[in-house]
């Protein structure tokens, strides 16, 4: 019950368990194929989605690489930790950083984005994220697009905890650059970078010069589209690649639409059975991927986190930098339904008691049943 790495299905485990196939045989560059045209799904995009063997961050790196070039301006949305990588990976690669700074918790303004592109409109990229992990809060994408979309500044989003799970339509919207990771909504191992790139992204690519190699996207373009088959320039991850296409089969036999129902009702119920403890919720605009929560007064959240892991087998998260100690974090996406979190808060509540935290035993689990089953 971490936002990440998340549980794996059944079917996809068995998958990473077969025997493995070369990479440059028509047998995997078929299943590579499918792979390729089933992940568009997931992003909403009839776009190319790359898939390169590195961590989100490795994508997000990527992403910076191409899209923009030494000494150019970028515009960075940081309201936690996650979006404060955006600006630490752009100042690594000697990028020029703008902040918009965010308070933890809290989601950015459109306003507080048209400004800084208002001011800056040689700024090449504007890079954000849908679901920010280490605070449990949501961004306003679909605004932060239409804003961009009248700009000369492409937008590049990090959706790693928020693909599949949080609603996200990125041709529809006007997203430049999606990068997601495989550990999360799309119930996989850790491993995949994925990312989309709309035609303005692809086009601005080609004029950056930028020193790359591994993770240059024109390789992988080329790759994906100089055969009957897909390829990549380097040795992919063959059996996260395999597992990959059993988890899209999944997603597509959901769907998508139901995908996202679920995740708001299961982020629901977490919401409510925390306020019926007496909980109060950290994100004022809270992801449907992770519920954050003020730890109680006098109790540090790592003791929580410990307690839940050791006594009752379930891992959920603390929190990170500023937050560390003072918030926990239940992550309620992917291979996740009703069931998990019903266990959780049950099994939160006697952790609470075990704490001496004046709670009432049931009362969150009740608050979670009622809204499971009103729901329709």
């Amino acid at each position: 019950m971490a936002p990440g790495p998340t549980e794996i299905p059944p079917q996809v485990l068995s998958a990473g368990g077969e025997p493995i196939l070369h990479h440059r045989t028509p047998e995997f560059r078929a299943i590579f194929a499918d792979v390729c045209e089933k992940i568009k799904y997931a992003f909403q995009t009839t776009q190319p989605v790359l898939t390169l063997a590195a961590g989100g961050t490795g994508g997000m790196e990527a992403t910076i690489v191409n899209l923009s070039a030494p000494d150019e301006k970028i515009i960075v949305i940081s309201g936690g930790v996650f979006g404060e990588r955006w600006a630490k990976i752009a100042e690594a690669l000697e990028r020029k950083v703008v902040r918009i700074t965010v308070e933890y918790g809290k989601a950015v303004k459109p306003e507080e984005v048209r400004k800084a592109l208002s001011e800056n409109p040689d700024a090449v990229l504007l890079c954000g994220t849908l679901s920010e992990t280490s605070t449990g809060a949501l961004h306003p994408i679909e605004e932060i697009a239409a804003i961009t979309k009248a700009t000369n500044t492409l937008f590049a989003l990090d959706a790693i905890s928020g693909l599949v799970a949080c609603k996200l339509k990125m041709d529809e919207w006007g997203v430049d650059a999606v990068v997601s990771g495989t550990q999360k909504g799309l119930m996989m191992p850790p491993g995949l970078a994925l990312i989309a790139l709309s035609e303005r992204a692809l086009t601005a690519m080609k004029t950056k010069k930028s020193p790359k190699f591994y993770w240059s996207f024109e390789s992988a373009l080329k790759k994906l589209t100089e055969d009957k088959l897909p390829d990549t320039p380097w040795t992919p991850n063959v059996s996260l690649v395999r597992q990959l296409q059993v988890s899209l089969q999944l997603i597509h036999a959901e769907g998508i639409e139901n995908i996202w129902a679920r995740h708001e009702l299961l982020a629901h119920a977490t919401r409510e059975a925390m306020k019926a403890l007496g909980l109060t919720l950290f994100a004022e605009t809270p992801s449907v991927s992770v519920t954050s929560v003020h730890s109680p007064a006098g109790i540090n959240s790592g003791d929580i986190v410990k307690k839940m892991r050791s006594e009752w087998g379930i891992s959920i998260v603390g929190g990170q930098g500023t937050m560390e100690g003072k918030i926990f974090r239940i992550g309620h996406l992917g291979y996740c339904d009703r069931t998990d979190v019903l266990m959780t808060i049950a099994a939160l509540e006697c952790v609470l008691s075990g704490l001496n935290v004046p709670i009432t035993l049931g009362a969150g689990t009740k608050a979670a049943q009622e809204i499971f089953l009103n729901s329709k």
